[in-house]
Formats: structure tokens, sequence, C-alpha cells
């Protein structure tokens, strides 16, 4: 993977925002995009985990720990997509 090299200049007061020690910054700020980026539907889990190095499971966990889910469908979405492939299933199977 090719990467681009950023150099930045922040207030030292952002770490108490961050709330994070100073050498976990780069971390804590490859966390923030990530996510960010996820949530807008610009990269995949997949490509989130990967950006960071670790598992999927692990950014899935990563995004449990900030309150945020993993699925953007309301319980009732995700229900009437459940109800849909089992009528998909039984259909295939007669």
């Amino acid at each position: 993977m090719r990467v681009l090299d950023v150099h930045l200049q922040l207030p030292r007061d952002l770490l108490g925002a961050l709330d994070v020690p100073e050498e976990q910054v780069e971390r804590r700020l490859r966390e923030m995009i990530a996510i960010q980026l996820f949530r807008e539907g610009r990269i995949s889990s997949g490509k989130a985990a990967e950006l960071l190095g670790i598992s999927k499971l692990e950014f899935v966990q990563l995004l449990a720990r900030h309150g945020l889910s993993y699925f953007s469908e309301t319980p009732g979405e995700l229900a009437a997509e459940v109800r849909t492939l089992e009528r998909l299933l039984e259909s295939q199977g007669k």
C-alpha cells in the first residue's frame, strides 16, 4: 500500500481533548479518521481495519467502545431484512 506522510502541528492543550498520552496521539488520530470515513460510508469496515492494522472484529469492537454501531440499520429494518431472506430461502427450497 502506498502511503502519504502527513505532518500536523497541534496545540498542546488538544491532548486533553483527545484524552490520550502524547505518544498515542498519532494512533488516536488514525482511529478518528478511520471511524469517520466508515461512518460516512466512504470506506468499508475491512478497509478501516486495514488502515489501523487490526482485524475487522477489532474494528467493530473499537466502534462499540466509542458508542457506535457497526450496523446502520434500525432493529426494525434488520428484522425486515431477515424476513425477506427467510421468504427467499423458502421459495428456493420449493
